[in-house]
């Protein structure tokens, strides 16, 4: 008895400490991009206390078709994944939109099984799977889609898009082909793009890249057009946080968030 009383104590009188971003809530995973920036600032920005995220790069040559397919076909690929897999993480996500959907759905199946079988026992995600689940998930049928892309990975987006049952009503791309320009672009010129693409019959916006602005912006477009605006970025950290059964977003980030918000 005293000895617990002597451990009350001592624990009332111990200082307060301040968080300091471990992932008690949850741990996640990402496999990104070397020169990419946006996706861990936003997802860092959008996680409540008790979520963390842990990154291992692979590196992207160039934002087109054959860049991406150099990636994708790069060991790296595999080295990044069994190194993220040996952390003790909840979820690993690998965080590129256009690497995951650029040959279709099967493609990013495929995908998801490589990763299951690099990183054992992990819950995976990628950014082309939260996508179509994000989209599910808010009902959306029709949508619009902006893309910072050259034409050619845009126009597989629209067709990943479509095979999945979302007829793409109204799209434009900006051609960036250098992935360090992608994060350059404003959120004022995120904003004005998404709001130029919007159609009176879409359900839903979708803003592919997971290094292109716009969590910041999201609540603001969704006021502005009056209907959900999905980011892949929003999207990935979302489905996340569905997958390892947390709360764990701030509040502010969209529609899309509200039944994570912690």
């Amino acid at each position: 008895m005293a000895s617990q009383t002597l451990a009350t104590a001592r624990a009332q009188h111990r200082p307060l400490f301040r968080y300091d971003g471990d992932g008690s809530l949850a741990r996640i995973g990402l496999i990104y991009m070397a020169s990419s920036v946006v996706m861990e600032s936003e997802m860092w920005a959008m996680a409540a206390e008790g979520v963390s995220i842990h990154t291992t790069r692979i590196k992207l040559p160039k934002v087109t078709v054959e860049g991406i397919e150099q990636m994708m076909n790069a060991p790296q690929l595999e080295e990044a994944a069994r190194l993220l897999g040996s952390a003790p993480i909840d979820v690993l996500c690998f965080g590129g939109t256009s690497a995951s959907f650029l040959h279709g759905t099967a493609y990013d199946h495929a995908l998801t099984e490589k990763l299951k079988l690099w990183a054992p026992g992990k819950k995976i995600n990628t950014a082309s799977t939260a996508t179509l689940a994000a989209l599910r998930a808010v009902r959306a049928g029709p949508i619009a889609l902006a893309t910072p892309y050259v034409d050619g990975v845009h126009q597989r987006a629209i067709r990943f898009l479509e095979e999945n049952g979302h007829e793409v009503l109204r799209h434009r791309n900006l051609g960036i082909d250098k992935d360090t320009e992608l994060a350059q672009v404003s959120l004022d010129e995120v904003y004005d793009l998404v709001r130029s693409v919007d159609h009176p019959d879409a359900t839903a916006v979708f803003i592919s890249c997971t290094n292109f602005r716009s969590a910041g912006a999201l609540e603001a477009m969704e006021t502005a057009l009056g209907k959900p605006v999905i980011s892949a970025i929003q999207a990935s950290f979302w489905h996340c946080l569905t997958i390892a059964g947390v709360k764990g977003a701030r509040p502010g980030f969209g529609n899309l968030m509200r039944d994570v918000t912690a």
